[in-house]
C-alpha cells in the first residue's frame, strides 16, 4: 500500500505535468479555459480510482498519453447546459433520449485498454454526445463512430466539427453491424452493453487488434470484456470489472 508521502509525491508530479501541458497548448477557442483546474482535479481522482481497482484491471496506472487526452478534451462541451456544473464530476450524466455520457474513469480505462497508437484507425459504437470519440481523436489517426439515435448522432457530428476534430467521421446506423467500408480497425470500443459480442465487429477487427465492450443484460450483471485478436485470427477474451451501461439497441438478435 502506498504511503501518504508517495501519494503526495504522485499528486505533486501530476500537478506539475498538467500545468506544463496546459501552459504549452493554445487557449481553447481563443479564451482562457476556466475548466482546466476542474479537469486536473478529475484526472487526479481517476488516477486514484485506477489504483483502487488495480486488481480488476491488472494495472495500477494508465498511460500518461490517455490522461493527457482527458486533460485536453472539454467535457463540459459534451453535456447539456443544465449539466455543465457537474461536467467534471467522476460520474455518468444524462444527455437526452435515455442515454448518458460515460463516467470519465470508464472512458479513461476503456481508452487505455485499447492501447491506442498514433497511426490507428478506431471504430466506436455508440457516439452519444461525442466525448469518447474526442478523447480517442487526441490519440489516434482516424476515428469512425456510429450512433443509432439520429438526433444524438447529428448533434455530436456538429459538435465535433465545431471543436475542430477533423479526424472523426460520424454515421447514423446500427453499430452492431459495424462499418465494414471503413475497416478493418486496429481497435473497436463499444459504449453500450450487448448481450453477446457482435460477430460483425470481430470480423472487422484487424489481427493484433483489440476490442473493449460491456457484456451482459441491462437488468443483470454486466462486465467489461477485452477481446484481443491474435495474428492467426484466434481470439483471447478477458473479463474485467463489473460495470453498468445503457443497452445496445437495434434490430439485431
Amino acid at each position: 500500500m502506498a504511503t501518504l508521502l508517495e501519494h503526495a509525491l504522485d499528486r505533486r508530479n501530476f500537478a506539475f505535468i498538467f500545468m506544463m501541458m496546459t501552459a504549452c497548448r493554445p487557449a481553447f477557442a481563443s479564451e482562457i479555459d476556466d475548466y482546466a483546474q476542474h479537469r486536473a482535479a478529475l484526472i487526479e481522482e481517476i488516477t486514484a480510482d485506477v489504483r483502487a481497482t488495480a486488481s480488476y484491471l491488472g494495472r495500477r496506472a494508465l498511460d500518461p498519453r490517455v490522461l493527457a487526452a482527458l486533460g485536453e478534451v472539454p467535457r463540459h462541451e459534451y453535456v447539456p447546459p443544465r449539466e455543465r456544473f457537474r461536467a467534471y464530476r467522476n460520474q455518468p450524466l444524462p444527455i437526452g433520449h435515455g442515454q448518458t455520457i460515460s463516467q470519465p474513469y470508464m472512458v479513461a480505462v476503456m481508452t487505455d485498454l485499447l492501447d491506442p497508437q498514433s497511426d490507428d484507425r478506431v471504430l466506436e459504437v455508440g457516439t452519444g454526445s461525442g466525448y469518447q470519440a474526442a478523447v480517442l481523436a487526441e490519440l489516434v489517426k482516424e476515428v469512425y463512430t456510429i450512433e443509432i439515435i439520429e438526433p444524438l448522432g447529428r448533434a455530436a457530428e456538429q459538435r465535433l466539427q465545431a471543436l475542430g476534430y477533423t479526424n472523426v467521421t460520424t454515421r447514423i446506423g446500427d453499430g452492431y453491424y459495424g462499418w465494414s467500408d471503413k475497416g478493418p480497425y486496429d481497435s473497436i470500443v463499444v459504449t453500450a452493453a450487448a448481450s453477446h459480442i457482435p460477430p460483425p465487429l470481430l470480423e472487422q477487427l484487424k489481427p493484433g487488434g483489440r476490442m473493449i465492450i460491456p457484456v451482459g443484460s441491462h437488468f443483470l450483471t454486466q462486465h467489461l470484456v477485452l477481446i484481443t485478436k491474435n495474428r492467426d485470427g484466434t481470439l483471447q477474451t478477458r473479463q474485467l470489472l463489473p460495470v453498468r451501461f445503457v443497452p445496445l439497441t437495434g434490430k439485431h438478435d
